[in-house]
This record gives structure tokens, C-alpha cells and sequence, in this order.
């Protein structure tokens, strides 16, 4: 399938890593020019060297930002002027007990979740109308739909990605910009994989072990039975990136695994 991405500008966020450096590299497999993003210089030369030594004749750039302030989103706007495709990846989450967490801590994980993604999403949006093509999509989780007890402040800022994609889309019906959320479930990406290494040191079991356990009790639901890969997770974006995803608008798409049990 052609998706005709050749030519079109890519920006994803927090694309040093895990499901955001996969997307990356499935956009410039597919003819995009993509700007990859990071905290770090360092990280963000080393994930761009990655995917131009994968894919000859790659087009990527990297803008260094950190989303915890406005700063962030100003300083890829002021270097970026056209993006046709843009991906909210950037995301933090962190187990913690819902009683000890404070509210700098509430409004940090809504700064730089939720934020992030409403201020590219806002100032980029013009530009895709003036040529009535465009593609905003949001990486937001299956702890939009299942919020989990163990960080109940990271199932919210999922849960907000989705209601702020929808109106987005809402706003701009009829035109050929289309605005989608993307509910990944569990995924082999780095912070669960360091995550899943550190119990099986914790618990003293292999990584293997850890995995097996934790859909067992955790994610029992799971029909898939192991953890997405992050190429799986890059492959529904980048359709829905594509010009043939065209009808697919406004929607909440999951790739969990089959974790979540509603239909709808």
C-alpha cells in the first residue's frame, strides 16, 4: 500500500526511544521527512543516526525540547514552521499510590501529557487547513479506558488525550485534516522494559518470568499474552499517518492487545 507520505513533514514528539523512535523510523521508511525530538542533544543525534543508517537516503532532523513548561512546544515552533504529520508522543508515567500523589506532581504529568500536545496541536493546525491536509495523532494508552489504580494521574492525561483529539477533530470536520488518538496496551518499549528489569532484580526472576506473571495477574485480559512490540504500535500511526486513513477520523484506536474487553 502506497500511503504517500513522500514529501510531507513529520514532527514526534519524544521520539529518542521506544514507540516514538519506532514511528519515526516506520514515517521515514515511508518517504517522510521527520524531525525527531528529545531532552538531549546526545539522544536525539544518536536516534536520528540510527534511522539514516537504516534507511538510505533518509530525511530526519532533530529539535532538542523538554515539554515540562511552554518552553518546550516554543522552541519547536519557533524552529519548525510546516508540519503536515504531527505525532504527540511525548509522555511520562510513573507508578505511584494515589494518596501520596501531591498536586505539583498531578499538574506536571498534565504539563507534559496532555500540554505538550495541545499547544503543537494549536499552533501547527492553521497551516494543515490552509492546504487542507494534515494529520495530528495522539499517542495516548489503554489507562485512558482502564485507568490503573498503581498511577491514576497517568490514566487521566490518557484519558484527556482522547476527549482533546475528539474536539479537535469536531472542529475541523469536512476538510482533509483528520485528528486520531492511538491506545497502545502494554508495550516492550524502554521504560517498561527497564521497568520489567528492575521487579526482576527486585523479585529475583528473570525478565521472562516477570513478563508471564504480569499477564497473569495484572493484564489477565490480554489475548495477545505478551507485550506489544514497539513496531507494532508504529505500524497502526503510520497508517493513520497515510493518505489512505483519510476516512479515519475522531477515533480512539487501540492496539492493546485485546487487553481492554469493551467492544466499544
Amino acid at each position: 500500500m502506497d500511503l504517500k507520505l513522500t514529501g510531507k513533514t513529520a514532527l514526534v514528539t519524544g521520539s529518542t526511544a521506544g514507540i516514538g523512535l519506532a514511528i519515526a523510523h516506520s514515517l521515514a521508511r515511508e518517504g517522510a521527512r521527520v524531525w525527531i525530538n528529545g531532552r538531549s542533544s546526545e539522544r536525539v543525534e544518536k536516534a536520528s543516526r540510527t534511522i539514516r543508517e537504516a534507511i538510505s537516503g533518509a530525511q530526519v532532523d532533530g529539535i532538542v525540547a523538554d515539554f515540562d513548561s511552554s518552553d518546550g512546544a516554543t522552541r519547536i515552533t519557533q524552529r519548525l514552521d510546516r508540519v503536515d504529520i504531527l505525532v504527540n508522543n511525548v509522555g511520562i508515567f510513573e507508578p505511584k499510590p494515589f494518596a501520596d500523589i501531591s498536586d505539583d506532581e498531578w499538574l506536571r504529568f498534565f504539563e507534559v501529557n496532555v500540554m505538550s500536545g495541545v499547544r503543537l496541536s494549536r499552533h501547527y493546525l492553521k497551516g494543515m487547513l490552509e492546504r487542507n491536509w494534515g494529520r495530528i495523532i495522539f499517542i495516548s494508552s489503554e489507562s485512558a479506558i482502564q485507568i490503573p489504580a498503581e498511577m491514576v494521574h497517568y490514566g487521566m492525561t490518557k484519558t484527556a488525550q482522547i476527549a482533546v483529539a475528539r474536539g479537535i477533530a469536531e472542529s475541523v470536520a469536512g476538510t482533509g485534516v483528520t485528528v486520531n488518538s492511538i491506545l497502545p496496551g502494554p508495550t516492550d518499549s524502554e521504560g517498561v522494559g527497564g521497568f520489567v528489569e528492575s521487579l526482576a532484580i527486585q523479585q529475583n526472576k528473570s525478565k521472562e518470568a516477570v513478563e508471564r506473571d504480569f499477564f497473569e495477574h495484572a493484564r489477565p485480559s490480554s489475548l495477545l499474552g505478551r507485550f506489544a512490540t514497539v513496531e507494532e504500535v508504529a505500524a497502526m500511526v503510520t497508517y493513520v499517518a497515510g493518505e489512505p486513513s483519510s476516512a479515519t477520523n475522531g477515533a480512539a484506536l487501540r492496539v492493546d492487545g485485546g487487553v481492554v474487553r469493551a467492544i466499544f
